[in-house]
């Protein structure tokens, strides 16, 4: 309202200068940006994001699955990163690792080392863990409402970034403004010290 009231007072104020004027369009559009541009390209970002993220999700869901494991032994400390199938490996840091046994959603028969589901793990017990098609361990998919999150969160600061754009780009105007201001003044002064104070000079 301010932005807008000033664009107002110096539309015919006789001491307008037109720096004056270019300043107040300037702080009016970046006003318009902040209220309404950033806003809209906040939830343009958010909506791409969003729809990335869930197709993503959704192609994770149909290819991991949840299968059921036993725990053979515990894996002592010092050999927590050995493993009997390599592709089994995967890095779960200060977390106890078993020896388990899984059957992949294909049919095949698994053993290798993974982190455990439970503290402390226990030879027999079952337990739950994802898996690609092949019995590979992968991790756990992402839920919609996760990715919907981290759209929010994008579209969030899509939003932050394209208002401290149009007001960097206002403050930079307006400095460029005031240098020329400045500039003008010391033009006047430098063309009117001569004359200060001489009779007739209109000084």
């Amino acid at each position: 309202m301010r932005t807008a009231m000033g664009v107002w007072r110096w539309r015919r104020n006789p001491l307008r200068r037109k720096t004056d004027l270019v300043e107040a369009w300037v702080a009016f559009a970046a006003l318009l940006c902040v209220l309404l541009v950033a806003p809209a390209v906040g939830w343009v970002v958010g909506v791409q994001v969003d729809g990335t993220l869930q197709r993503a999700a959704h192609e994770q869901r149909q290819e991991r699955h949840l299968v059921a494991a036993v725990v053979l032994q515990p894996v002592p400390k010092a050999a927590a990163d050995a493993s009997a199938e390599p592709s089994a490996q995967q890095t779960a840091p200060r977390r106890t690792q078993v020896v388990a046994s899984w059957t992949a959603p294909d049919g095949t028969r698994h053993e290798g080392t993974v982190p455990a589901a439970a503290e402390p793990p226990r030879p027999g017990e079952p337990f739950r863990m994802w898996t690609d098609a092949s019995g590979r361990l992968v991790g756990q998919p992402l839920a919609p409402t996760a990715a919907a999150f981290h759209a929010g969160v994008a579209g969030l600061a899509a939003t932050v970034g394209a208002a401290a754009l149009a007001e960097t780009v206002r403050r930079l105007v307006v400095r460029r403004l005031m240098h020329r201001r400045y500039a003008r003044l010391d033009r006047a002064w430098a063309a009117a010290w001569r004359d200060w104070g001489r009779a007739g000079a209109g000084s």
